[in-house]
């Protein structure tokens, strides 16, 4: 398995892997995509066999704020440490860094709680209203 940034020949190829893996309402048009890539200061993309397994991506001041906008691993690869791998190439390993994540789906915070993630009370949102 190989983790590393996103390399903009495979934005597309990410899409479509997103798509197929449940994403398809945040991932908007190839332009849009395409937008959300190159505001995002970190991606992860994670291939198995020449393929792409896992996403990530997150946004940060890189001092003191992160935020982990997504983590995606295909379900017939989750459990081997894609998930983790990804997580940790984006939050890299300072400390001083506080990073936040919505965790709606099912599993989901029970997989953040073994990456030292915590629920939190302090947190506010103002979601997005659908298109």
């Amino acid at each position: 398995m190989q983790i590393r940034p996103i390399l903009p020949e495979e934005i597309e190829t990410v899409r479509l892997f997103l798509g197929a893996n449940g994403w398809g309402h945040r991932i908007g048009s190839p332009s849009h995509f395409a937008q959300l890539i190159a505001h995002s200061q970190h991606t992860a993309v994670a291939f198995k066999d020449g393929q792409v397994v896992g996403f990530a991506r997150g946004i940060s001041d890189g001092l003191s704020n992160g935020y982990l906008s997504m983590v995606v691993v295909a379900s017939e690869h989750r459990g081997q440490g894609i998930g983790r791998g990804l997580v940790q190439q984006i939050m890299g390993d300072d400390p001083q860094i506080t990073w936040v994540l919505r965790a709606g789906r099912p599993g989901a915070e029970a997989f953040f709680e073994k990456l030292g993630f915590a629920r939190s009370n302090i947190a506010m949102e103002r979601p997005r209203h659908p298109a």
